[in-house]
């Protein structure tokens, strides 16, 4: 495969990333309230008893920006891990020995896979670390609501000011904590999710089930999500 290629692949994978990201952010940082939930439960009771209910107390609380929260660390975090685990995967196959797109051994897809995860994962771990704090900033630090139950300010104003803040304090080092195990659920993912899809189709294809086409794409994305969900389940 051409220098050019890769990269337009890289590009095209981080663009696409980064507008589901853009999507998906106010239902990410539910998410991550969601899961800290246990965090206030012991001192002021459960606040967020649904997904329903912690979109309208974010709403409420911090403005409908606040649904938004590490949106600028979670398109950095697409624009490179993204790029790097999509973009890389077929020039990882062929490192690995695939010489026909068509004809390629399973393994061959899984080690690529695995090994473009665990790259692009290692490499931006700073900015998932930057998003899950940002997004769970109501936590962190001192408490950023008053009495009257209002946020007062947050932790980071930005994402590089996050970067600078816990370089500053933490360490370079404390940008990658938790790097192995994101890098060993991103190589899972990854060595799940992209052979999933990449094997479906061509086997369809080559039994003439069905033929190129849109048709095609979403029945194999539905299959490597739901290959990918079961795989990653027990990680989460």
């Amino acid at each position: 495969m051409s220098k050019e290629i890769a990269t337009m692949k890289m590009a095209l994978a981080g663009a696409a990333n980064m507008s589901a990201a853009a999507i998906t952010n106010p239902i990410d940082v539910i998410k991550v309230r969601m899961q800290l939930e246990g965090e206030l439960s012991s001192a002021k009771g459960r606040r967020f008893p649904g997904f329903l209910p912690t979109a309208g107390i974010i709403v409420q609380r911090e403005g409908i920006l606040g649904l938004y929260k590490g949106l600028a660390a979670s398109l950095m975090r697409e624009g490179s891990y993204s790029s790097i685990r999509l973009g890389l995967y077929d020039p990882m196959k062929e490192i690995f020995g695939a010489t026909d797109p068509n004809n390629t051994a399973l393994w061959q897809k899984i080690a690529a896979g695995a090994c473009t995860g665990a790259i692009g994962s290692a490499l931006a771990n700073p900015t998932d670390l930057v998003k899950i704090r940002m997004q769970s900033d109501i936590y962190a630090g001192p408490p950023p609501i008053n009495a009257e139950g209002t946020v007062t300010a947050p932790r980071y104003s930005s994402a590089i000011a996050a970067f600078r803040e816990i370089a500053r304090t933490e360490g370079i080092a404390a940008l990658w904590t938790g790097v192995r195990a994101t890098t060993q659920r991103a190589a899972i993912l990854t060595a799940t999710q992209i052979p999933s899809y990449d094997h479906s189709k061509h086997f369809i294809l080559n039994a003439g089930w069905m033929e190129e086409g849109i048709a095609l794409h979403m029945a194999c994305s539905m299959f490597a999500g739901f290959m990918t969900a079961t795989i990653t389940s027990p990680g989460r």
